[in-house]
């Protein structure tokens, strides 16, 4: 993985080939300026104080040798000065022992929507928590499960009507709509939205942590899989109680930000993209296309992109695995182009193992090898406007590239904030000139503290795998 040190080195090796001008001609810039163009369209979801913040997802039976909110709290001083603003807890309720998982079970089997897992700690440290939080300047949001409870929840004996049935009367896992097979979640019980009465009790219970804790909103697990009319019904009625709301939708529904009842959703097909380049298994060139079809479907709020995640670590592979050496470069790439940037807990550790779903796997924290490249990432983007969220910040605009298609380049422009990207998506090097009349002029190596005056026409190189951010 590229360290801060190697890629300073990449720029001096860079800075010392590229020529002023080629005697190529500079290839048409985009049809809109930068200047013109944003990430997306105004969302009354997305509150004000997002403008220009990033998601980090916290674990907190993984965290620390003690799994528990006061054990978590000893790193909220290094998260803050890392420049952390959301701080996403996956879910804190009781678990489920009926048909559980594993010794510890799952986060998403829950007992009991308005109380807390006893082995994270009581209602009254969380509710300490999030004051603490707050009083540092950051956003709490709970993770979510409106879909499916665990098997003890007290519904399931005294409500059987708010849960899906078979032929025989006997409820069921949930289904997978697209294939009409249960998905093997065989810990969980179906909830039925055709319920009105369970619409009623579940918005009562969203209701019960904004207004008696104090949470900021809601990460809403499996949400596409909960009808459009339920968010239609409930998220008036947070906003009502939260004004400041925010829900991130872990789907890629677009009516779940058209029609603002949401303010991000999961940027998944980015994600497996993101994949697939790192494993040379699709070009680069791929990725316009996806922004192409994104703005066709979506046209409020905006994405949320990530290298890892807890499903991704867990059972999909670690960042290592899936990225290998691209790691960092893809990390780059999901903090500059247009969307919110998440960060897994331990990702700042450089996590190196797939920690487990259903047991305590502690995360090794090391030397926090990676914590300063991403404090440098979100120091800029909070400080960059080009680089904001949504309708605030600017649409990446390609920097057209000659003589090779491996370098993914863009940049993006809001007013005097200008952010560059260019990304060497090969294992090989990468020699090219810079063909974009409509980019010139100088700017800040953003890990090399050095200055570069770019112009049309000029050689560049890039080592396998290796990025340039400027910013100016």
């Amino acid at each position: 993985m590229l360290t801060r040190t190697c890629s300073a080195l990449v720029w001096m090796a860079f800075v010392a080939i590229f020529a002023a001008f080629g005697c190529e001609q500079a290839a048409e810039p985009p049809t809109a300026s930068p200047e013109e163009q944003t990430a997306g369209q105004l969302s009354k979801a997305a509150p004000e104080w997002a403008v220009n913040a990033n998601i980090y997802e916290v674990n907190i039976r993984q965290y620390t040798p003690e799994g528990t909110f006061d054990a978590f709290a000893a790193h909220l001083p290094r998260l803050k000065q890392m420049g952390v603003d959301i701080l996403w807890f996956m879910p804190i309720f009781p678990i489920s022992e009926a048909k559980r998982k594993g010794s510890l079970g799952s986060y998403y089997a829950i007992a009991d929507y308005t109380a807390i897992n006893p082995n994270f700690g009581t209602m009254e440290e969380f509710k300490a928590l999030v004051a603490r939080c707050h009083a540092m300047g950051m956003k709490v949001i709970l993770d979510w499960v409106p879909n499916h409870t665990g098997w003890d929840h007290h519904w399931i004996t005294e409500h059987p009507e708010y849960y899906t049935q078979d032929s025989t009367g006997n409820i069921i896992d949930p289904i997978n709509p697209e294939t009409g097979e249960p998905w093997g979640w065989t810990d969980v019980a179906d909830l039925n939205y055709g319920n009105a009465n369970l619409r009623e009790a579940m918005i009562g219970e969203m209701l019960y942590w904004l207004k008696e804790v104090d949470i900021d909103g809601f990460r809403c697990d499996v949400a596409s899989n909960v009808p459009d009319d339920f968010w239609a019904e409930a998220v008036p009625k947070l906003r009502e109680a939260e004004p400041g709301l925010f829900m991130l939708a872990e789907a890629e529904h677009p009516p779940h930000r058209n029609e603002e009842w949401f303010a991000m959703s999961y940027g998944w097909s980015m994600h497996h993209l993101m994949n697939e380049i790192a494993q040379q298994k699709a070009e680069p060139a791929a990725i316009d296309t996806l922004l192409a079809e994104a703005r066709e479907k979506f046209s409020k709020g905006y994405p949320m992109h990530f290298i890892t995640n807890h499903d991704e670590n867990s059972w999909n592979g670690t960042v290592e695995e899936r990225m290998g050496p691209a790691a960092d470069a893809m990390a780059i790439f999901a903090f500059t182009i247009e969307g919110m940037p998440l960060i897994y807990s331990g990702q700042e550790a450089g996590l190196s193992k797939r920690l487990a779903f259903f047991e305590k796997d502690q995360i090794d924290w090391g030397n926090f090898s990676k914590a300063g490249f991403y404090t440098t990432l979100l120091e800029l983007k909070h400080r960059n406007k080009a680089l904001w969220n949504g309708a605030a910040g600017g649409a990446p605009a390609r920097i057209e590239i000659q003589g090779s298609p491996s370098v993914y380049a863009y940049h993006r422009k809001k007013g005097d904030n200008e952010v560059a990207v260019f990304l060497n998506f090969s294992e090989d090097p990468q020699a090219f000139t810079v063909g974009s009349e409509s980019l010139s002029g100088e700017f800040t190596n953003v890990f090399g503290n050095s200055t570069i005056k770019l112009t049309p026409g000029m050689s560049m190189q890039l080592a396998p795998w290796s990025y340039l951010l400027l910013e100016r």
